[in-house]
């Protein structure tokens, strides 16, 4: 039998639509041996997802992990955790410093579209979310956008104005991407740069791994078939874990964003690989 797993899905917890619980039922109902949960700089969503997976309705692996958030030449780059303690409270608390960089960076794209006419408040995106972790990024301030007329769609709002090339994007600053891997690494996970397509630098890539990565996000919505052949071939050379995963954010009216979860996937073995990988940094 094939075993895949999607090694990139998005909750609640951060800027995703569904429940942790229904990734793991859209999981198994893609007939996935594992689905990670990887929310924006948070654990959150984990503990509702394990508990879904142990209730035996859906026979799938919930891997613990986390997509970190850090800066380098100007743009996001993003380090996915897998198999992190998501339970360990110093762990928690870097990742807590992490949200607090991100609502700051909320408030200096909101005052940019402010200052370009959009009457958008930080109030007004904030109510999107609920409870104490308003882990809040830039689709809930897309939302908000649509909400008020100023674009028609999620990729209006990033072409236009949240994109790294758009009128309002900022970036305070954040830790590196070594950061990130030394951060992950550290605590006893496996660290992964998330879709490398999407960054357009391949000497950073390239840097990144020479500085440690265990494993390089080889299929991706945002990857091209051929960036793919490539990072394949990198990872060959270079013996890192090949994963891949939808992105899944659950989604943006009736369409998935970025990808259906379960229609990029790795195969298990590189979740057997990054869990042997953990348990070697927890003895």
């Amino acid at each position: 039998m094939n075993k895949r797993a999607d090694l990139h899905t998005h909750t609640r917890a951060s800027d995703g639509t569904c429940e942790p619980h229904e990734n793991v039922r859209l999981a198994a109902e893609a007939g996935l041996a594992a689905v990670a949960i990887t929310d924006h700089d948070t654990v959150a969503g984990i503990p509702a997802a394990l508990e879904a997976a142990s209730q035996g309705r859906h026979a799938v692996e919930v891997i613990p992990g986390v997509e970190v958030s850090s800066l380098a030449r100007g743009q996001d780059i993003h380090v996915l955790g897998y198999f992190i303690p998501y339970e360990d409270q110093a762990f928690l608390k870097r990742l807590s410093g992490l949200r607090d960089t991100r609502h700051e960076r909320n408030k200096l794209m909101i005052a940019r579209l402010q200052e370009l006419g959009i009457p958008i408040t930080l109030e007004g995106v904030y109510r999107r979310k609920t409870g104490e972790d308003k882990n809040i990024g830039r689709p809930h301030i897309a939302e908000e956008m649509i909400e008020l007329g100023v674009v028609k769609s999620i990729d209006e709002a990033f072409a236009v104005y949240l994109g790294k090339e758009g009128k309002a994007y900022v970036n305070p600053p954040r830790i590196s991407p070594q950061e990130a891997i030394t951060l992950i690494k550290e605590a006893g996970g496996v660290a992964v740069l998330a879709h490398p397509g999407l960054y357009d630098d391949d000497e950073l890539v390239q840097e990144l791994i020479a500085f440690g990565l265990d494993g390089i996000e080889v299929w991706h919505p945002d990857n091209s078939p051929e960036q793919r052949e490539q990072y394949q071939r990198w990872a060959e050379e270079h013996d890192l874990v090949m994963t891949g995963g939808s992105d899944f954010h659950g989604w943006r009216g009736e369409e998935p964003f970025h990808a259906m979860l379960g229609t990029y996937t790795a195969p298990n073995d590189a979740v057997e690989r990054m869990r042997e990988i953990a348990s070697r940094r927890r003895r």
